[in-house]
């Protein structure tokens, strides 16, 4: 039995732990509320993040971390992408030594622009060999529901990614492994702010067509600014990338997706942030990270231009089409 501890009960960290303890392993959740654990650990439910979805006996929770990581080969940290430095900082010395570290995040940290793993590895000092990174179309209740999904386990270390692939193999739930943990981060961070601009296009009430076109031109411009920064091309073509972005951009269980419809549909940013109750979009953090990364690097990303603009320069989604359509022609490769 393999001793694995997630820090975060939010959506994708309760999900993540269940796929987890149904492959067999022994998974304990941190919750920082004692409530959710408690609730967990008594009802085997987390209500507020995935009501009616019975979790597995095998599966601990507790809201104390010394608890939670006493033994732990593996953590999994499930917390949103700019609070994981804060967190971090609170937890690295009670992390085993010779732990895995696998970060569920996806965003690029605000100031900084460091990706998840860059983050973990400055807080932590661990080689990044020993960080891994989850990515993929996940989003949570269907993988909870058990509804067929696959996702991409990253790390440098191609042996430890093994390693990770078969601790959260099972009936429902099938990883691949890649190397390119670069590729795989970006395509992460990159989807949720196309998916805001999609959401943005489904409020303002424009069809398929549209869609089709952010997420094709946003994979394109997510292509660059990863191949800027040495990711592996054909990361943006799998799981990772464009994988990730279809399910992100297409379905009413994305937050960003959602937070971006209510956009469109002339909300403003508290608004939506008050309608979303305490759940994040990370894109609406994201987009201004990513922008000047891109910026940094001279690629240029008119859609994430658009959608920071948007989230924070009071830019009306409505003008958003001619925009975008108003620029330079020029051939598409």
């Amino acid at each position: 039995m393999a001793a694995i501890t997630v820090l975060g009960a939010g959506s994708w960290g309760t999900t993540f732990a269940k796929v987890m303890a149904d492959s067999g392993r022994e998974v304990t959740l941190w919750a920082r509320r004692s409530s959710v654990s408690e609730a967990i650990e008594h009802h085997r439910e987390n209500a507020e993040y995935l009501p009616g979805v019975r979790l597995p006996d095998t599966l601990r929770s507790t809201s104390d971390p010394r608890v939670a990581l006493d033994g732990a080969h593996t953590v999994v940290l499930a917390v949103p992408s700019q609070s994981l430095r804060h967190n971090l900082a609170a937890w690295s010395s009670l992390l085993p030594p010779d732990a895995t570290l696998v970060s569920l995040a996806k965003g690029v940290e605000l100031g900084t622009l460091k990706r998840m793993s860059e983050v973990v590895a400055d807080i932590t000092g661990v080689a990044d060999d020993r960080i891994a990174v989850v990515s993929g179309p996940n989003l949570a209740v269907e993988i909870a529901q058990e509804q067929p999904t696959a996702s991409v386990i990253a790390c440098r270390d191609h042996d430890r990614a093994v390693a990770l692939q078969e601790l959260c193999t099972n009936s429902y739930f099938r990883p691949y492994t890649i190397t390119d943990v670069v590729g795989c981060e970006i395509g992460g961070a990159c989807k949720n702010v196309i998916a805001l601009s999609c959401g943005m296009a489904t409020g303002l009430g424009f069809g398929a067509n549209t869609l089709a076109t952010l997420i094709t031109r946003g994979l394109a411009e997510t292509a660059r600014l990863g191949a800027a920064l040495g990711a592996d091309p054909l990361t943006f073509s799998g799981l990772a990338g464009l994988g990730d972005l279809v399910a992100t951009c297409s379905s009413p269980l994305s937050r960003n997706r959602t937070f971006g419809a209510r956009l469109g549909k002339g909300e403003t940013v508290a608004q939506a942030q008050a309608a979303a109750q305490g759940q994040v979009a990370e894109g609406v953090k994201s987009c201004s990270s990513i922008r000047e990364l891109a910026q940094r690097h001279g690629v240029e990303m008119p859609i994430t231009e658009i959608v920071h603009r948007v989230c924070h320069d009071g830019f009306d989604p409505r003008e958003m089409a001619g925009e975008l359509l108003g620029r330079k022609t020029k051939p598409e490769r």
